[in-house]
Formats: structure tokens, sequence, C-alpha cells
């Protein structure tokens, strides 16, 4: 992510993280949460792959643009 925040998959869904290292927010899943990735055009929806089920949500950020 950007600024400095870091989304993480856990058990319980995807935990993010701001540049201090202190949890910031969560996004809780009803199953366990694998991997997850940014996508779309503009970069701002996260796509959440749990145990049996995809999930996607848009945000109000935008994923690290890798070159």
């Amino acid at each position: 992510m950007v600024g400095g925040r870091l989304a993480w998959a856990g058990y319980d869904g995807v935990h993010v993280f701001g540049p201090e290292g202190k949890r910031i927010g969560m996004i809780l899943l009803p199953e366990i949460c694998a991997n997850l990735c940014f996508g779309g055009p503009k970069r701002n929806r996260l796509f959440m792959a749990a145990s049996q089920s995809l999930y996607a949500v848009y945000v109000e950020t935008q994923g690290a643009h890798v070159t």
C-alpha cells in the first residue's frame, strides 16, 4: 500500500498496519485469508483470496505500483 501502510492476510481477515508498525485497521472475513492483492484500473480494489472464496472491496487508497 502507499503512504507507508502495509496490508497483511491473516487468520481472521486482513490487518492494516501504519508506518509506525501499529495496527490501524482490519477487514474481518468469515474464513481464513490466504493472500491479497490490489487490482482494477486505479489499483483501488482489494482482492482477498480465502479458504473457499474470493472477496473484493473498493478502498480509499491505491496499491503500490510495481514495475
